[in-house]
């Protein structure tokens, strides 16, 4: 875990994955913490970059100050904290009051989107009377006090029937929050609403909620979509509030497959300059690609623009092998063709966090398939480039 420093505030965060990846945010519900996402990371971290972070006075994240709390001071931190990754434009997750931070960057930041999946959430969540009686209560009674009546509702019985720790679990961490925070976020619940906010965003949006969720039920899921143009909503049967926890296998599931680049059908279509350039820059960083595009004339722009189609968005955008598997792949290639663009893919293998132990092993497949020479020539030009610093 670590921590920014945004707007004065201490927020604890996790990046996990390759900076060549393309960037995950994912946003946790209220009373909960980023411990939410744990058991779909090994899922998404092959393929993406992952940031998690605490709500104000939620886990690690310091307590909100003076004032109210709006859905833009969340998203602000959800956007400060991508700067910090260094993405321009990232895939957003979020759960219950999560998925309000992302309408708020639906409505009011849309082309920082590669795409939303808003779970178990609602344009209109509950009431204002609902969230102001729970603030007033959480300040009176806290929130230890309060997760016995507050925690069963997150999760379908058959969840605490299979789990039965998980209650008492859960009910310990809500009651580390800061009650102050908590309360403010519920009158922040009660107070804004995404009624009319949200159509003709132009970003690629799916929605998830739970048959047994009492906080934001089907129908509540079913408005939200109404709002967002008919974006698709699937329903996940026998599960409550938060399906991360409840069915993080079939959750990753949905969320990969809307995470996914859409290729269209084979031989449909190319892929579009846009998609291949995002790639593009991910994979070999910004820097690189800038040089490349201000170097071209009219001779090699034209080729430019072919390869940042075809390898970056055919290949590389590509989700049926993980960039990790591309970049050795290439690399082995490389190496066995003796071509100068070894170097660079030298380079970016370590962008893409492959092991010196994995660069080893490919060029001793170079070594027996593609030649002795080819290898040692590979060999040295990675030392050079400061491969080999004793990792065995």
């Amino acid at each position: 875990m670590a921590f920014l420093n945004i707007k004065g505030r201490s927020v604890a965060y996790r990046l996990l994955g390759a900076a060549a990846n393309p960037l995950v945010v994912l946003a946790h519900p209220l009373g909960m913490t980023q411990a939410v996402w744990d058991d779909i990371l090994p899922m998404l971290l092959p393929r993406y970059r992952v940031l998690t972070w605490d709500l104000p006075g939620h886990g690690a994240s310091q307590a909100w100050g003076e004032g109210a709390i709006a859905p833009a001071d969340l998203a602000a931190e959800a956007l400060a904290l991508a700067d910090h990754a260094g993405a321009e434009r990232f895939h957003f997750v979020g759960t219950s009051i999560g998925g309000v931070v992302g309408q708020q960057l639906i409505s009011e930041h849309a082309e920082r989107l590669a795409s939303a999946t808003l779970t178990n959430t609602g344009a209109v969540i509950g009431t204002a009377e609902l969230w102001s009686t729970r603030a007033a209560r959480v300040r009176q009674e806290g929130l230890a006090a309060m997760s016995g009546e507050i925690v069963p509702r997150w999760f379908a019985p058959a969840c605490f029937e299979a789990e039965p720790a998980l209650k008492s679990g859960w009910m310990t961490q809500m009651g580390r929050g800061d009650d102050e925070a908590y309360a403010k976020l519920c009158e922040m619940l009660g107070g804004h609403a995404f009624t009319g906010k949200l159509s003709g965003k132009g970003v690629k949006v799916q929605l998830l909620g739970g048959s047994e969720d009492l906080a934001t039920p089907p129908s509540t899921l079913e408005a939200l979509a109404g709002e967002l143009n008919g974006a698709p909503l699937t329903i996940l049967e026998g599960v409550g509030h938060v399906p991360s926890v409840e069915v993080p296998g079939a959750f990753a599931a949905k969320l990969l497959a809307v995470l996914a680049v859409d290729l269209g059908e084979v031989g449909e279509h190319g892929v579009d300059y846009a998609t291949g350039l995002a790639t593009r820059k991910q994979v070999l960083g910004e820097a690189h690609v800038a040089r490349s595009t201000d170097n071209s004339t009219s001779l090699d722009a034209p080729f430019q623009q072919m390869i940042t189609r075809l390898a970056w968005g055919e290949l590389w955008s590509n989700d049926d092998l993980t960039r990790r598997e591309r970049s050795m792949i290439t690399t082995g290639i490389l190496a066995a063709l003796g071509r100068e663009e070894l170097e660079l893919h030298l380079k970016t293998a370590k962008r893409i966090g492959l092991r010196e132990a994995e660069l080893r092993q490919v060029l001793m497949h170079v070594a027996i398939y593609g030649g002795v020479p080819a290898a040692n020539h590979a060999f040295a030009l990675a030392k050079e480039l400061g491969w080999g610093d004793g990792e065995v």
